[in-house]
């Protein structure tokens, strides 16, 4: 039994060394919104499974290959950072061959994806803008060698999956999935300043560009502060273009305080809890506004 189950086993851990190498569960960052852009999509040409499917494959293999190829661009300076020195690159866990074979399969698992909405709904635009959409997404990965807008890059990045997705589903783009769009663009912006905020020294030292190096951590924290009330607004504005209802309206109240939670957790003076803001408020956030809009489809219509 042990030489059976022994290659299962390798095969196995192999697979979680690579999930956690692109911090898998952090897919709750943007396909919450993904979904919520298809929600708001589908209530004009109908539900489909098919649509739903081709979603998840795309987000998969988009973020998948651009958290890999980030790997690969970062294994230098991951290596000389003292707290991202045991990454699976740096420490030798995977190999560089290894991360790059799963970087180019999870392109091609992205593409197949793009082709599902043409192939379901005769759409082409998926597969005509799958190129921009992935050179943008990987170029991410250089963003912080020569602007410290590198922070809104990432925001917009995981901002085209809702525009990505009312795209694919009904082949045009009104203002709502910019909206949409726009609030995760300021979002993600927000919270990744406060996960820079770490790494002053370090990216100061290496010559690399971030707000908080730029500015020091007290203003760069405001400026995490100015994004987030941008993403407010854009969620209000959201309410007001997709005509939604008391529901999700009640709902940004909740989201209102959850921003503030995070920016109470987050202090120049004390960075221990930039990991709780960083996954499991935002984590609330994101599955919260889909569980919202979603009960106010359902009630409201």
């Amino acid at each position: 039994m042990t030489a059976v189950e022994s290659p299962v086993r390798r095969r196995w851990e192999d697979l979680r060394a690579f999930l956690d190498m692109i911090r898998f569960s952090h897919t709750l960052f943007a396909l919450p919104f993904a979904l919520i852009g298809a929600l708001l999509a589908w209530r004009g040409v109908g539900f489909s499974w098919l649509d739903l499917l081709a979603i998840l494959i795309c987000m998969a293999g988009a973020r998948s290959a651009a958290m890999a190829f980030n790997r690969i661009a970062d294994r230098r300076f991951d290596a000389a950072n003292p707290r991202t020195a045991d990454r699976h690159l740096p420490s030798g866990r995977l190999t560089l061959a290894s991360v790059v074979l799963f970087t180019l399969g999870s392109i091609v698992l992205f593409l197949a994806g793009t082709w599902l909405f043409l192939w379901h709904r005769d759409n082409s635009w998926p597969l005509i803008l799958s190129g921009p959409v992935l050179l943008f997404l990987l170029g991410y990965s250089y963003a912080k060698r020569f602007t410290w807008l590198c922070h809104f890059w990432l925001g917009l990045a995981l901002a085209l999956a809702p525009i990505a997705a009312w795209i694919a589903i009904t082949g045009g783009l009104t203002f709502v999935p910019v909206a949409l769009g726009l609030a995760v663009l300021f979002w993600v912006a927000g919270f990744d300043i406060f996960y820079a905020c770490q790494d002053v020294d370090f990216d100061r030292q290496q010559g690399l560009f971030s707000i908080p190096a730029w500015l020091g951590v007290p203003r760069a924290l405001w400026v995490a502060r100015l994004a987030h009330l941008g993403m407010f607004a854009c969620l209000v504005l959201l309410g007001r273009l997709a005509d939604r209802g008391w529901v999700y309206h009640a709902g940004l109240a909740a989201v209102a305080l959850l921003l503030l939670y995070e920016h109470w957790l987050v202090r120049p003076d004390d960075l221990r809890r930039v990991n709780l803001a960083f996954f499991y408020v935002n984590a609330v956030i994101s599955l919260g506004l889909l569980f919202l809009v979603g009960l106010d489809l359902w009630l409201v219509g």
